[in-house]
């Protein structure tokens, strides 16, 4: 029988073309698309507080779990010192590895017990402190998530731990290219700015103590200047009860941090070749000012962004990658926060075409200034964007987490509807003039970490690059 399906197979292998489908019959036409679906907007009910805390509930049908984010203002990298960059980032992960109750390992358990887990992070706007559990423990986790948030107590055999591993972490950083060529990139973009800050250093890390940690918590993490969303299998009347018995008597103490001043709109465009000896490719990065997420251009900038350099079929990829094959990939486009943005691009390439690959960046920017982006270009991209953020936010967590990043970005809770549609109203010619304002090659500073010996000659032709060590 084996010997007998081994035949078929292999007749079947080498049929005549006869078998085959005619060489000149059609392709098939694919169908056409389904009709577009709106996200399903869910019903918002919203409370402040007395202490000054925003309460967002959103139930959902679905799992039986519900999803916490408590989201604080102004307690990110923005308001780091400028001696204690990344700062907001060591305390933002020591808050779940000790309270004034428990240790770290007893603050997982109790969360793995519930079904769920605990944690917290840090950006430049915020921070941002998650939990989630089965709906039967939602009580739970929400006084398990208000003690992480109002009452570590930062041990100190956490701090020295923490402190290590960034040590380590920075040390390995500081050996790839990537890592370098952002921090200079930021640099160049910011200048002095906050939103420069968001790397560490030796000197900053060795910095940090217990005490102030401690004095920085109490300064920054503050009910008058956070927001909690909770989603899931819960209803408005109980989600709101949690928060005020998990919440209620949370006290501000002291003034609370200066709102972050706006982020340059301009810079005069820089040019830096971080030397590297011996690289055998080039990590390439161009960046300028950008604007706001809640800005007025944002909506049209997010869709150049995508056309750009924001997808494997971006021109900026199809043009270096699959079309030269100068790099695994490339990519650009606009980075928004509460205050201010930068518009950034970049790829590794190999040393021999890191001019050329400078030469089509530039070229891609200017085209997508000046021609209008063809109906079937926009159509893809304009399905790419909504269906990304449809699939996304699918999941409850994901619907917490973008409210509360939303929030903190100074976007209104009703931008969760309303971004897919503004997106498909997109024309071309906003495209082209949102692309023309931003992505203007004369304003780009360009940052390079490679072998001066090997690109150095290919740079000339960008202007004057100063070479730097680190």
């Amino acid at each position: 029988m084996k010997k007998l399906m081994l035949a078929v197979a292999v007749s079947l292998a080498f049929a005549p073309a006869a078998f085959a489908a005619p060489a000149a019959e059609k392709e098939l036409a694919m169908p056409a698309y389904g009709k577009d679906k709106p996200i399903p907007v869910p019903k918002i009910a919203k409370k402040t507080l007395s202490n000054g805390l925003t309460v967002w509930v959103v139930p959902r049908k679905g799992l039986p779990r519900v999803d916490f984010v408590l989201a604080v203002r102004n307690a990110g990298f923005a308001a780091d010192s400028p001696q204690t960059p990344a700062f907001a980032t060591m305390m933002a992960g020591l808050l779940s590895e000790g309270t004034a109750k428990r240790d770290s390992r007893a603050i997982a358990e109790a969360a793995q017990g519930m079904g769920g887990e605990i944690g917290a992070s840090a950006n430049s706007d915020g921070i941002v402190v998650s939990g989630n559990a089965l709906s039967s423990q939602a009580g739970q986790m929400a006084q398990l998530l208000a003690e992480v948030a109002r009452t570590p107590a930062f041990p100190q055999n956490e701090v020295q731990l923490a402190k290590t591993n960034a040590l380590q972490a920075l040390r390995v950083a500081e050996t790839q290219p990537t890592f370098r060529a952002e921090r200079a990139i930021s640099k160049a973009v910011y200048g002095d700015h906050p939103y420069s800050r968001t790397t560490a250093t030796v000197e900053a890390i060795n910095a940090v103590t217990q005490d102030m940690l401690r004095a920085e918590h109490a300064r920054r993490v503050r009910p008058d200047r956070a927001l909690l969303v909770i989603t899931g299998r819960i209803t408005e009347a109980a989600g709101m009860k949690l928060a005020q018995q998990a919440f209620g008597d949370w006290k501000a103490s002291g003034a609370a941090p200066v709102d972050t001043a706006a982020a340059p709109a301009s810079a005069k465009p820089a040019r830096i070749l971080l030397q590297r000896n011996g690289s055998v490719q080039s990590t390439l990065r161009l960046g300028a000012p950008g604007i706001a997420a809640s800005a007025e251009d944002q909506i049209p900038l997010r869709l150049a962004s995508t056309i750009l350099g924001g997808g494997f079929s971006s021109r900026v990829n199809i043009n270096l990658r699959e079309e030269k094959g100068y790099t695994y990939g490339a990519s650009a486009g606009a980075r928004m926060n509460r205050a201010g943005g930068a518009i950034i691009g970049g790829a590794d390439v190999r040393n021999e075409v890191t001019g050329a690959a400078l030469n089509e960046y530039f070229g891609e920017y200017k085209r997508i200034g000046l021609e209008l982006v063809q109906p079937k270009e926009m159509e893809m991209n304009k399905r790419y964007v909504a269906g990304g953020y449809m699939i996304n936010n699918q999941l409850q967590r994901s619907v917490a987490g973008t409210l509360a990043q939303n929030w903190l970005v100074g976007l209104p809770p009703e931008f969760l509807g309303e971004y897919v549609p503004r997106i498909l109203k997109v024309t071309p010619e906003q495209v082209r003039d949102v692309s023309k304002k931003y992505f203007s090659p004369e304003n780009q500073s360009i940052v390079v970490v490679g072998d001066q010996a090997a690109v150095g000659e290919q740079l000339k032709a960008f202007g004057e690059f100063t070479v730097q060590e680190k």
